[in-house]
């Protein structure tokens, strides 16, 4: 439980237009939809689907790194991912198995014209939308376990999006659907309260410091 004195200390040293900041966005974050990215090669294709997670109000993300073992690009992301949880695993069943134990849907994405169209997804039920890499898709066990397939509708001659774009309008859509309906989509209050203190710490330099100087009892408001 945390230390109602401490939280007030804390946020003493973050404006009160941040604090207000992070409520109004933790007021439309999510953990009801998350993201599964599954070797991605290009690493600005990874932090701009991060960066689109943070947009649309997506908590959480999962990154598969079968092949590539590589660090989010930080420019690309543009700090999106200070704000969001990010979730590594070496393999897909890992990963698969976590998401399995948490009560989520596994939706594959994929270009193929025999899978569902976003517009009959139903969002009754907890939703992990899947991405592949960027030229093979996603992988046979990803598919082997994926719950329902589901593309974007397109009328052009290209018959494939990037991944980042695919996802941005992906999650658009069904955050949108989301918040237009009853379901009990939002953080819990105490998710929201764990989530504000941690951003506060993000926000504040020296944290170790002035951590440190309150566990000694030297410090004041």
């Amino acid at each position: 439980m945390k230390d109602p004195a401490l939280v007030s200390y804390l946020e003493s040293f973050v404006s009160k237009n941040r604090l207000k900041r992070f409520d109004e966005v933790l007021a439309h974050r999510t953990k009801y939809v998350t993201v599964v990215m599954e070797d991605l090669y290009h690493l600005h294709n990874t932090s701009a689907v991060i960066r689109s997670c943070d947009v649309f109000g997506i908590q959480e993300v999962h990154v598969i790194e079968n092949t590539f073992a590589n660090l989010l690009d930080k420019k690309i992301a543009l700090g999106a991912q200070k704000w969001i949880d990010v979730y590594r695993y070496e393999t897909t069943r890992q990963c698969i198995k976590e998401l399995r134990k948490k009560g989520y849907t596994l939706i594959a994405t994929t270009p193929q014209n025999d899978a569902t169209s976003m517009e009959d997804l139903s969002i009754t039920g907890k939703i992990a939308f899947m991405f592949g890499a960027e030229k093979e898709g996603l992988s046979p066990i990803a598919l082997s376990e994926a719950d329902a397939f589901i593309n974007i509708p397109m009328v052009g001659f290209t018959e494939s999006l990037n991944v980042s774009v695919a996802a941005a309008i992906l999650l658009q859509y069904t955050t949108s659907k989301l918040h237009k309906s009853k379901l009990d989509w939002p953080l819990t209050a105490q998710e929201m309260s764990d989530k504000k203190l941690e951003w506060t710490k993000k926000s504040i330099k020296d944290i170790d410091k002035i951590l440190t100087r309150f566990s000694s009892g030297k410090y004041k408001f």
